[in-house]
């Protein structure tokens, strides 16, 4: 009996024994080595930078009044279609003809003291020719006489701005355009003593119209003239505007400590769709390559490692830049020659042709005891993918 109970103890222990060594063998874990590729292939590279504007008409021009007066006619109103020289307001004229008839009552006084003091000249000009005048009657005859031209001369301006002033009271548009705003009404009293008073505001041409946008200190070194620009209003969130930058300003505007300069976009508005005042979205491209050899640029960044490769043999090479290419058993790096990135693709100047596939990323595969595949991928990898983890 003691037999039989120490063979069954052994069977017991060889039995654990083997469940233990089953169940170790079962949660080891198989790794394979996969690489993701690319081919290298033509793309469009643009870098770009955003800035918010305001939609403003190329030429506007405010209509104001030189002189004072009750607004007795306006002629136009909003959007008022006008053509150059057309009247478009008229001032009350009252007191404006009151003054030009007192200027030339003015200058007939003054054209009348004239012909008597060139005549009384005349006298003591021929009197003092005989000696029956002193010199000093003479020069006195002679002095009134050119104070007498003088004040003629100041009358005939005085009459000449009168005249002008009276033809101020018929204002005319000095362009042709649209009226975009009007500041007056019939009746009201504009007063030009320091100020010119706004009256209209109007705009040549909106089927023209022009983007000020605010650009920040840190992106206007790359803005140019020429360079493309597209845009977007709230009013029709899904048009895209086209335009071109026109001008770079050189004045700079602080607010807030935020430095800006204002770039001057063109805005063509042939469907008239553009007003006036609308809040811009612009994306300005400052560099643009259309159908060039590129790669992904995270290509760039793959490094591989002897801990991550396997059993594939790394051929290296010297170059600042390099990507890397499955061939056979061996992981090659080809130096290239890199031009300009839009952070996704990179320009790939040489050492790389059309169709060739390169590296991007490694993924390393586990299985676990259970059969399920667990996916490890380099750190310079997207995340995982479905319901793979990182290890």
């Amino acid at each position: 009996m003691k037999k039989i109970s120490k063979i069954w103890i052994i069977v017991g222990i060889i039995a654990i024994v083997a469940i233990v060594a089953w169940l170790m063998s079962g949660n080891k874990k198989k790794e394979e080595v996969t690489f993701k590729t690319e081919k290298v292939s033509l793309t469009n590279i643009q870098n770009s930078i955003t800035a918010t504007g305001t939609i403003e008409p190329v030429t506007s021009v405010t209509v104001g009044t030189q002189v004072s007066g009750i607004v007795s006619k306006l002629y136009v109103d909003y959007n008022s279609v006008v053509r150059k020289g057309q009247v478009i307001a008229e001032l009350d004229r009252t007191n404006l003809m009151s003054e030009l008839n007192t200027a030339r009552a003015n200058l007939s006084s003054a054209q009348s003291s004239l012909n008597y003091q060139q005549a009384n000249l005349k006298r003591y000009s021929e009197l003092y020719k005989k000696g029956l005048v002193s010199a000093d009657d003479y020069e006195s005859a002679q002095l009134s006489y050119r104070q007498s031209k003088e004040q003629v001369a100041t009358a005939n301006e005085s009459v000449r701005r009168a005249q002008t002033n009276l033809s101020y009271a018929t204002i005319t548009s000095p362009i042709d355009g649209v009226v975009l705003s009007k500041s007056v009404e019939e009746g009201q009293t504009v007063a030009a003593s320091f100020n010119t008073p706004e009256l209209f505001k109007i705009a040549q041409d909106l089927t023209n119209m022009q983007v000020v946008a605010d650009v920040d200190e840190a992106d206007i070194g790359d803005v140019h003239e020429g360079e493309r620009v597209t845009f977007t209003v709230d009013a029709y969130p899904d048009d895209v505007f086209q335009g071109s930058v026109t001008q770079v300003r050189q004045e700079a505007t602080t607010t807030n400590n935020v430095v800006t300069y204002e770039v001057v976009i063109s805005a063509p508005n042939a469907q008239l769709k553009l007003k006036p005042g609308l809040t811009a979205s612009v994306t300005i491209y400052t560099a643009e390559k259309t159908g060039v050899l590129s790669v992904p640029s995270k290509a760039l960044k793959f490094t591989p490692t002897k801990e991550t490769v396997g059993n594939k043999k790394i051929i290296d090479c010297n170059g600042k830049n390099k990507v890397w290419a499955l061939v056979g058993n061996e992981i090659k790096a080809f130096p290239v020659s890199i031009g300009m990135t839009d952070g996704v693709h990179t320009q790939i100047m040489s050492g790389l042709k059309e169709g060739q596939e390169i590296i991007t990323e490694l993924e390393v595969i586990e299985e676990d005891a259970g059969g399920a595949d667990m996916q490890e991928r380099s750190p310079l990898a997207p995340g995982p993918r479905r319901n793979n983890k990182r290890k």
